[in-house]
């Protein structure tokens, strides 16, 4: 499934100035690896070590923030 992702003007250095990419997954997970893969270096400043969300990105789906959601 094709995702649109907004990025916030501190990460746009990373994709190549680009506001909003689009990326491929099912999970939130796959969708930053994919990310990854065509912006390299990005997973890093959205994720911690273990490959949870930083404390200060904010991810959301349809509008709703995912530290909310059950799942």
């Amino acid at each position: 499934m094709t995702i649109k992702v907004r990025i916030p003007t501190p990460l746009m250095k990373l994709t190549d100035n680009q506001s909003e990419v689009s990326a491929e997954g099912e999970t939130i997970s796959d969708i930053i690896n994919n990310l990854e893969s065509q912006f390299n270096g990005i997973k890093d400043r959205i994720c911690e070590e273990n490959g949870s969300p930083r404390r200060f990105i904010n991810i959301y789906v349809n509008e709703e923030d995912i530290r909310f959601l059950e799942g």
